[in-house]
């Protein structure tokens, strides 16, 4: 018998000032058994950073031809991909051929950092392609905000993120190893 996700609820409260976004979501999260705190809470600020009223989760590590977060419009058609982790090459080459924006949230230290140095030469060429490398002292302090019923608060200024309950509050740094092209953004 197979083990079933674990269900975490958040109460999540987004003040992005850079992208003029203010809402409260109330999220249901489920974490895969295979799942770490750590990167649930990667998703989560994941889903922060592009909250959008089309925005959700996807079966990500349950389903191979989905990713962790999508924004899908009414014709069905993928906006934007996202995908936490070290997912491979090909993976991630499907993705951008599926969707206008693919964006990667890489955590986890020096191990995303050798996963960066091997794939870099083969990313670098992909325009609508987007990876983003969470610090690894940022990542651990998000595991620590992991409960089951979360209360949280995601503040984004001028490039600057905090994510918080109401014992303590996480800095998070985010080092944008490869953005979007321009053009991919003027769309």
């Amino acid at each position: 018998m197979a083990i079933k996700s674990t269900i975490f609820r958040a109460d999540l409260q987004i003040a992005d000032m850079d992208r003029n976004y203010y809402e409260p979501q109330v999220l249901t999260i489920a974490r895969h058994p295979s799942e770490t705190d750590e990167r649930m809470m990667v998703r989560l600020l994941a889903f922060a950073l592009h909250a959008d009223e089309f925005l959700s989760f996807g079966k990500g590590l349950s389903v191979e031809d989905e990713p962790d977060l999508w924004i899908k419009d009414y014709s069905d058609e993928i906006g934007l991909w996202i995908d936490v982790g070290q997912p491979d090459e090909k993976r991630i080459r499907k993705a951008c051929g599926r969707s206008r924006q693919v964006a990667v949230y890489c955590y986890s230290g020096r191990s995303a950092e050798i996963w960066w140095e091997q794939n870099r030469s083969k990313l670098q060429r992909i325009d609508n392609l987007s990876v983003i490398n969470v610090q690894h002292d940022a990542s651990k302090q998000l595991a620590n905000l992991a409960q089951r019923n979360m209360q949280l608060q995601c503040t984004i200024q001028d490039g600057q993120i905090w994510l918080a309950n109401d014992a303590e509050s996480v800095e998070i740094d985010l080092a944008v190893w490869k953005p979007w092209s321009e053009t991919v953004l003027k769309r």
